[in-house]
């Protein structure tokens, strides 16, 4: 046999083997996902036993301790890695009565580092905010008060979804709800702006004015949902009621029935407290200086159990990590795992890991973060890199069709500058894409608000998502050639300001917030 022919053979047969070694790995991350699948687990541990994971709470180093344990007992190595401080705050009990002029317990609950009422219940009369022409007249009202609790948020017109609205009721009768709606939001934001506040600074003045506390409603649009962030006040709480016990508070207040309440709230003050990122880790074999990372936000707002943002992108990741160490554990690239801190509050964590590790970040052959819910992978852009298309298409191409088939992509497609953690990355020229969900009604259910807990998973959808990252993974290890993080000049244009995209600037991560 000929030298050439000898090469030819010996290069097919070594494709050859390639190809079935592939194969191999993915035909069992396939088949560990559908037949030994580990989600509901880590689901209830994480979301029912844990629970919310504010950034500077008790609840939050619990599962970053968590998490380690759990990567630990599989074989990973994990640590803990400290990235800067918060304000330390407890979560209590929140218990919201109407005493008068008939009895009910309230839905409601304090908004997170809202100050407690430090063992007493507050028994107050509830009031509104008035018509105000100006300023001038707003600090005329403000002695008003003292020693009251004050409703500053606009009364809904309607507790039903516009959905709800949209479906049953005549095109002309929703047409008019919609314009009455649009009209009480514009003119509520216009009578605030008259005080001469923001909503911050209005909390503030009325609490350094004597008032007992603060009450507000922050509806998400739907049945049964706020959206519960945090506090203003820094003296007195702050409670969120439901649309509903909103409206029947404020109808009494404005009729003249004097409503009475009855707020108790338990919080705990816990100092300036270490914020953590927790990071796993497997060592690749041959090129142990380039990464492949999987990451997702690990803290989240503490109105429910932070289920699908992003307990479902965490346990995704994790159940992801767990099977690429059972059937990949000699990688040929460092895979990486981050699980991020104080993303809510700016992408905290992952800015201060793309500051602290340049050694990483300037190595990455990509990163694959998912966030915003509980669905299925439905997109994935390029992120504005030059040859995202020649990277995204081949590793897509190893992912079973009945997932695969179910992805638009978009190259170069638009650089992120926010929203989640791969912004962190792309903001630095590397590679890092948003694997992002269909919405399951996202951002009116479940996104930062009461309802997000663990019934809220859709499971099967998950896994196909497990299915996915890691065989992005697997294949962005494998691959030969090192990813370019080029990026491409031709930036689509922008459609609300008409202009071509830019790149986004790196912003830097605030070590100590809260305070």
């Amino acid at each position: 046999m000929n030298k050439k022919l000898l090469f030819s053979t010996l290069l097919l047969f070594s494709s050859s083997f390639v190809f079935a070694q592939d194969d191999k790995v993915i035909d069992n991350i396939v088949k560990e996902v559908t037949e030994n699948s580990q989600l509901e687990k880590l689901a209830h541990e994480l979301l029912d036993v844990v629970g919310p994971r504010l950034v500077g709470s008790p609840q939050m180093k619990q599962a970053n301790d968590w998490a380690v344990k759990k990567y630990t007992d599989w074989g990973i190595s994990a640590k803990n890695e400290k990235w800067g401080e918060w304000r330390g705050w407890e979560r209590g009990v929140s218990h919201i009565d109407l005493v008068s002029p008939r009895l009910r317990t309230l839905e409601g609950t304090q908004l997170a580092w809202s100050p407690s009422t430090n063992g007493k219940p507050i028994n107050a009369e509830a009031i509104v905010l008035p018509a105000i022409i100006d300023s001038i007249s707003f600090q005329k009202w403000l002695p008003n008060v003292k020693g009251k609790l004050v409703l500053i948020s606009l009364n809904q017109l309607s507790g039903r979804s516009e959905k709800n609205w949209e479906e049953f009721a005549t095109k002309d009768l929703f047409e008019k709800y919609k314009k009455d709606k649009a009209d009480a939001v514009k003119a509520f934001a216009a009578g605030i702006a008259k005080t001469g506040l923001n909503a911050k600074n209005l909390a503030l003045a009325i609490e350094n004015a004597g008032a007992a506390g603060i009450v507000i409603n922050n509806w998400s649009q739907g049945f049964g949902v706020d959206k519960i962030f945090g506090a203003n006040t820094t003296k007195i709480p702050t409670v969120d009621l439901s649309v509903e016990d909103y409206g029947l508070v404020y109808r009494l207040a404005v009729n003249g029935d004097k409503p009475m309440l009855k707020i108790e709230t338990e919080s705990k003050e816990l100092g300036v407290v270490p914020t953590f990122n927790t990071i796993a880790e497997l060592k690749g074999k041959q090129k142990p200086k380039e990464y492949v990372m999987l990451s997702a936000h690990f803290d989240s707002w503490d109105g429910a159990s932070g289920a699908t943002d992003n307990g479902s992108g965490t346990i995704m990741m994790m159940e992801a990590m767990r099977i690429l160490k059972k059937f990949y554990p000699n990688p040929k690239r460092t895979i990486l795992v981050g699980h991020w801190g104080s993303e809510e509050q700016g992408l905290n964590g992952s800015r201060a890991f793309v500051e602290d590790h340049p050694e990483i970040v300037n190595n990455l052959q990509a990163l694959f973060n998912q966030d915003n819910g509980t669905g299925r992978v439905v997109n994935i852009g390029g992120q504005g890199f030059a040859k995202s298309k020649d990277y995204i298409t081949r590793w897509l191409a190893k992912v079973p069709d009945t997932i695969k088939n179910q992805i638009k992509t978009s190259f170069p497609g638009t650089p992120g500058a926010g929203g989640s953690d791969f912004a962190s990355f792309v903001a630095v020229g590397a590679l890092g894409y948003s694997l992002s969900s269909t919405s399951w009604d996202y951002g009116t259910y479940t996104w930062h608000t009461n309802r997000d807990s663990y019934d809220k998973l859709v499971f099967d959808e998950i896994r196909s998502n497990v299915i996915l990252a890691a065989i992005l993974v697997y294949m962005a290890c494998e691959d030969p050639e090192k990813t370019s993080n080029e990026k491409a000049t031709d930036l689509p244009v922008n459609e609300r300001t008409g202009k071509q995209a830019t790149w986004p600037v790196q912003t830097k991560s605030n070590r100590k917030g809260g305070l």
